[in-house]
C-alpha cells in the first residue's frame, strides 16, 4: 500500500501509446466478427426446441448436461426439478425428431435403469425478439444521454460526460468482441455482464473525474498534465483495490463456478482490466486532449482580438 502511495507515474505522457493499444484491440475484435461471421447468437435470441422429459428417480441436472454433450449435443439450455428434465435446444442445431431421437439414446446410455417418458417436444421462439433488440438499443441509447447530461451538469464540462460514455463503449464493444472471439454464445447472461461492465466503467471514471475537478479548483495555475496525474495516483491505490478484489471474485467463478455462468464470469474478469484501462489510459487523456485544444484555440482567439484591435 506504502509503495503504490509513493509511485508518481506520467500517465498522460503515455497516452498516444495507449490510443494505439485501443485501437488495436478494437481491430482484434473486429477481425473476430468478420471471422467468426457475426455473433453466435444463443437460445434467448434464435428460439429453438423444447423437450420436457419425466424420469422415474430424481437425476443431477450436471449428468443430464455430461449425457448430451456425449451425445453430440452442444447447444443447449437445461432446467429440472427433481425427476422433470426440460432441454431447450436452437433450432439450427437438427431437424426436431433428430434432436429427439440424440436426447432420448443419450439420456437412456445415462441412465439405464431409470425408466423416461417425452412429455413433449415442440418449438418455442425466442424470449429476445426483434421489438426487444431495439428497445434495448433504445435504452442504451437514452443511459448515455442521461450520463453525458448528468456529467455535464456535475462537472460543468459536456466533453467530460462524452468522454465516460465513449471509455463505456470502448469497454463494451471489446468486451463483446472477445465473446465473439472465443466463439461463446450470445445470451441473456451475456447481455446482464456487460451492463454490468458498463455500470462499474463509469462508476470508476466518476471517481476519477471527481478527484481532477477538485485539483483543477484547488490548482488552478498547475500543468493540466501535472494536475491529471496527480489525480490518477491519488485515486490509484483505490482503483487496484477494487479492481484486484473484483478480478480474484470473478477469476473464482471463472475457474470454480461451473458451465451456467462461466460466460459471465469470463466477461466480468476481461471488463474488469478493461474497467480500469480505460478510466486512466482513454478517458483521462481524452479530457487533456480537449482541454488542451480549447485553451489554445482560445489562446489564438484572443490574440486574434488583440490584433484586430490594434
Amino acid at each position: 500500500m506504502k509503495f503504490i502511495n509513493s509511485i508518481n507515474i506520467d500517465f498522460i505522457g503515455k497516452r498516444r501509446t495507449s490510443f494505439i493499444i485501443s485501437l488495436v484491440i478494437l481491430a482484434i475484435c473486429v477481425g473476430a466478427y468478420i471471422y467468426r461471421g457475426g455473433p453466435n447468437y444463443g437460445i434467448d435470441f434464435t428460439g429453438g426446441m423444447l423437450m420436457q422429459i419425466s424420469f422415474e428417480e430424481n437425476v443431477g441436472l450436471q449428468d443430464v448436461r455430461t449425457a448430451l454433450e456425449a451425445g453430440g449435443i452442444d447447444s443447449f439450455e437445461l432446467q429440472t426439478s427433481e425427476k422433470l428434465i426440460m432441454i431447450r435446444a436452437k433450432h439450427n442445431v437438427e431437424s426436431q425428431e433428430e434432436f429427439e431421437n440424440k436426447a432420448k439414446t443419450a439420456l437412456s446410455e445415462k441412465f439405464p435403469g431409470n425408466a423416461m417418458t417425452v412429455d413433449k417436444v415442440e418449438y418455442v421462439g425466442p424470449s429476445v425478439g426483434e421489438y426487444l433488440s431495439k428497445q434495448a438499443l433504445y435504452a442504451f441509447f437514452f443511459a448515455f444521454i442521461g450520463i453525458i447530461i448528468y456529467v455535464a451538469f456535475r462537472f460543468k464540462s459536456t466533453l467530460w460526460g462524452v468522454a465516460g460514455v465513449i471509455g463505456i463503449i470502448h469497454d463494451v464493444l471489446i468486451s463483446f468482441g472477445m465473446v465473439i472471439l472465443v466463439n461463446k454464445e450470445i445470451d441473456l447472461t451475456v447481455i446482464a455482464a456487460l451492463l454490468t461492465i458498463a455500470g462499474y466503467s463509469i462508476n470508476d471514471t466518476i471517481v476519477l473525474f471527481d478527484r481532477m475537478r477538485e485539483n483543477m479548483r484547488l490548482s488552478v495555475k498547475e500543468d493540466l498534465a501535472t494536475m491529471i496525474n496527480k489525480s490518477i495516483n491519488a485515486v490509484l491505490l483505490r482503483t487496484v483495490v477494487t479492481t484486484v478484489t473484483v478480478f480474484i471474485v470473478s477469476g473464482c467463478l471463472f475457474f470454480l463456478g461451473g458451465e451456467v455462468i462461466h460466460t459471465f464470469a469470463y466477461i466480468m474478469v476481461v471488463g474488469t482490466v478493461l474497467g480500469v484501462y480505460s478510466t486512466i489510459f482513454l478517458c483521462s487523456p481524452l479530457v487533456y486532449e480537449w482541454e488542451m485544444g480549447r485553451r489554445k484555440r482560445l489562446k489564438a482567439a484572443r490574440q486574434q482580438g488583440l490584433v484586430r484591435g490594434k
